[in-house]
């Protein structure tokens, strides 16, 4: 009986299976629960979240939205028709949504709550630099906002890792400039090379082997790792065996090197990405809230500061359930007006970064097997 592949499993579905969906969704909501923690409590209490039992399932969380990107804009890499192409349906997926959830937090948010005069918020320099994030210079404080929370004065945290997925489209844009779609070995080699590197900086030149024994959140520079891992299981897919039991061999071996193991997430980037994939390409009966809408990405940019919101307005909400039971419909129902006024509107504009020619070609000269397709947004 011959094995089916990762790439028969994304045919046998027509290319678009329902498992990825949940998996954006759920990761999203799964980061909110979270942030939960360091919300209501602290930082002293987040940080004790990796030193309880789930701290695997925590520490897969961002590695597998990462990996998870890399393979669906691989995807959307390979049905344009030029990086230029390419790299405009990238801007329009991020920064609009991204752009309005900077201005939300300054110019609505922060004015609500702020504990400073008006005319004072507006003309600190704390608030020009905010407005930075919309360029990938990420800050994090806003004048007299969240000053008594008990993770205090960080309006947005998740948005530290904007930077690093935008060095993730500048290393896949590299890469496909390179060649990748003829030299497909380019990305894992790619994968490789940064992994080794870190590693060799953090333990040879920063002298810090002690500190990255240690289980917790996988750095940037890991993440942008697992992104090329997922891009080159995409390439590689039609060669990729897909099973039942291999994905669950993967995800225990995935928990048992970023939960327990000294230095096991160097060896779990490829393992976390084939895990993610592989439970990517399933096809579950798709629930009618997600139907036509990826709500993914508004969970993402908006959930921790609504919970810093809620935890500045409401001092009785500051309990870890409390806070998911307020905030994760919340962060869900900001995310669906996202979607619907923002960010599918600005998927629209796709038409205008379209070849004009009657004849698309990619990136060797060869025709366009398919028509592109808006690319799915990178979500950490």
């Amino acid at each position: 009986m011959s094995r089916v592949t990762l790439g028969e499993k994304l045919d046998s579905n027509s290319g678009r299976p329902t498992g990825f969906d949940y998996l954006r969704i759920g990761l999203s909501i799964a980061i909110v629960c979270v942030h939960s923690i360091i919300t209501s409590y602290g930082e002293a209490a987040g940080a004790m979240v990796w030193t309880l039992p789930a701290r695997p399932l925590v520490g897969m969380l961002l590695p597998m939205f990462f990996a998870l990107s890399g393979f669906l804009v691989a995807g959307s890499l390979f049905r344009t028709t030029s990086l230029v192409h390419f790299l405009g349906l990238r801007v329009i997926r991020i920064y609009p949504a991204l752009a309005v959830e900077v201005l939300v937090s300054a110019l609505l948010i922060g004015p609500l709550l702020t504990s400073v005069p008006l005319k004072e918020y507006f003309s600190h320099p704390l608030f020009y630099r905010y407005l930075l994030n919309v360029t990938g210079d990420i800050h994090y404080l806003l004048p007299g906002l969240f000053q008594h929370n008990p993770y205090p004065n960080i309006v947005n945290m998740q948005l530290w890792t904007v930077p690093y997925e935008l060095g993730c489209y500048i290393a896949l844009s590299v890469v496909a400039a390179l060649g990748i779609k003829r030299f497909r070995w380019m990305a894992p080699a790619a994968t490789l090379l940064l992994v080794v590197a870190y590693f060799a900086v953090r333990v040879y030149v920063k002298k810090e082997w002690a500190s990255i024994a240690i289980a917790g959140g996988l750095p940037g520079e890991l993440l942008v790792a697992c992104f090329l891992s997922g891009v080159s299981l995409f390439l590689y897919k039609d060669r990729l065996p897909w099973s039942r039991s291999l994905c669950v061999l993967s995800g225990a071996a995935s928990a048992l090197l970023f939960g327990f193991i000294p230095f096991g997430d160097f060896v779990a980037v490829p393992v976390v990405a084939y895990f993610t994939v592989s439970l990517g390409v399933t096809n579950a009966k798709k629930v009618r809230l997600l139907q036509g809408a990826d709500y993914s990405y508004g969970v993402f940019l908006y959930g921790f500061v609504l919970q810093q919101a809620v935890a500045a307005t409401l001092p009785w909400a500051r309990e870890w359930w409390i806070n998911i039971l307020l905030c994760v419909p919340a962060a869900i129902g900001v995310a669906a007006i996202s979607w619907h006024f923002i960010e599918k509107p600005a998927l629209n504009l796709r038409r205008y970064f379209q070849p004009k020619r009657h004849v698309a070609y990619g990136f060797e000269g060869l025709p366009a097997s398919k028509p592109a397709l808006p690319a799915t947004r990178m979500q950490t």
